[in-house]
């Protein structure tokens, strides 16, 4: 069983998918829909709505859902890597790379983090540039702006 379902929150329109049992996308509605995705708001995907409003009404600062992410084992390690920072921490490229047990691929990381499927819940939004400038993020720097200063 794959679904999705678009719902409106500060950051804009975001695409919340399923597969399988599992959150698989959180996607901020501009992109193409999921091939292979019936639009239907699953149990699933109707916990994670519950999770998100909550976070964004301040009242949430961890997610617990089913999470699956598809990706090469680099951008799943980088994406494990963010699931480990706090609310309300930030973190540079070259911490994430640190982290994961090469420090020379910061680049890569910003390659990885910007191929995260499953946003806010895996918060890309808390990594930032060397120079503590935001840098990049799919839903938009004023996105990640309001997620950095939602979790202040």
């Amino acid at each position: 069983m794959k679904y999705y379902y678009v719902y409106e929150y500060p950051t804009g329109p975001v695409r919340i998918a399923e597969a399988d049992g599992s959150i698989v996308g959180v996607t901020f509605a501009g992109t193409n829909p999921p091939g292979g995705f019936e639009e239907r708001e699953s149990p699933l995907i109707k916990r994670a709505v519950k999770q998100l409003d909550e976070y964004f009404a301040g009242k949430r600062r961890e997610f617990d859902l089913p999470l699956a992410f598809s990706g090469t084992d680099f951008q799943r390690k980088v994406w494990a890597a963010l699931l480990t920072i706090p609310y309300g921490e930030t973190r540079t490229y070259g911490e994430i790379a640190a982290q994961i047990g090469n420090p020379q691929a910061a680049r890569a990381v910003g390659m990885a983090n910007n191929r995260n499927p499953i946003s806010i819940i895996c918060p890309c939004h808390r990594v930032i540039g060397a120079n503590g400038a935001l840098v990049g993020y799919g839903g938009g720097l004023p996105a990640k702006r309001l997620l950095l200063d939602l979790e202040k």
